[in-house]
């Protein structure tokens, strides 16, 4: 059967997107306890497009950049930096040095880099960048989180109702099926019936699929096969009517249809924004292509996503 690319990158953003906390709670929990999460911590995507502008591109990779505030009221820039390289990189120390010096540079505060490495290797654990010459010493030390150390907490990650054990759960068996899809497709069934024995919501449901179904990527044939078992598994527990597949469906062809007509009106628009109307559900879409007839610049469209947040 023919390979596939597994989408991490877009994966992992969706879910840093969706649930930031979350996200330190479950790989970082030092930092998680020391913000002050009664105040809703700001995403800095435009500052962060300044930082990586002049980075690597041939390796994708996803960075988040979020401003919070700590329980004694310090603001604290997080810098996230996700790694979804399979080998050695030797510049990584160092363009972890860099993104952080150029955060630094924008806001003249403390930034906090954290890194998630997803490769393979289990030897590969960079945490520092170091360099000494004439008795001047230049250090930075972050920590991290290796994904494929959850391989061995498999079942703690099947008890966790934090949304990023079963996100790590897709990323390692989408990894071990690069070469096996017939083996990622019983995976991702797997893992998707699992949201619904999880007692999440529908709408955390609807969501945690759409991650895992982007990034679990399948040939047509296999993909269809599992939208079969997934509404005979929906029947048979008298689900609502709408299933995740029928929403993602309406949600991908409305969001392909306002970028289109959005591309038309103002030009070309940015990675960052098409991302921001990904993010949006299908009544916040459908007011969109309303609104956006009324459009004459990118900027118009800027101050409607900022009026109108996906939460």
């Amino acid at each position: 059967m023919s390979e596939v690319t597994a989408n991490y990158d877009q994966s992992w953003k969706e879910a840093l997107n969706e649930y930031f906390e979350s996200f330190l709670a479950f790989f970082f929990p030092v930092a998680h306890q020391a913000i002050d999460w009664t105040k809703t911590p700001e995403s800095l995507d435009k500052e962060l497009q300044e930082i990586t502008a002049s980075g690597e591109t041939k390796n994708r990779i996803t960075d988040k950049l979020y401003k919070v505030w700590l329980l004694d009221q310090t603001q604290v820039w997080i810098l996230i930096h996700i790694e979804i390289q399979s080998q050695y990189d030797v510049n990584f120390e160092e363009r972890m040095y860099i993104y952080n010096y150029r955060a630094f540079d924008l806001y003249h505060q403390f930034v906090v880099s954290v890194a998630i490495l997803g490769d393979t290797s289990p030897s590969w654990r960079p945490n520092s960048y170091n360099r000494a010459m004439l008795d001047c010493e230049l250090n930075l030390k972050f920590p991290i989180a290796k994904i494929l150390d959850y391989e061995s907490k498999w079942d703690e990650l099947e008890r966790s109702d934090n949304p990023f054990a079963i996100i790590v759960m897709a990323h390692l068996k989408t990894k071990a099926t690069t070469s096996n899809l017939a083996e990622r497709e019983k995976w991702k069934w797997i893992l998707i019936r699992g949201l619904y024995d999880r007692g999440f919501t529908k709408e955390k449901v609807i969501k945690l699929f759409k991650i895992i179904d982007t990034m679990m990527t399948l040939p047509k044939q296999l993909q269809a096969g599992l939208v079969t078992k997934i509404k005979h598994f929906e029947e048979e527990r008298k689900m609502p009517l709408i299933s995740p597949t029928e929403q993602l469906a309406m949600e991908r062809g409305e969001q392909q249809l306002i970028i289109r007509q959005i591309n038309r009106r103002v030009g070309e628009i940015e990675l960052s924004l098409i991302d921001s109307i990904r993010r949006l559900t299908i009544d916040k879409l459908e007011l969109l292509g309303e609104a956006l007839l009324d459009f004459s610049s990118v900027t118009d469209l800027e101050q409607w996503l900022q009026n109108n947040p996906d939460a």
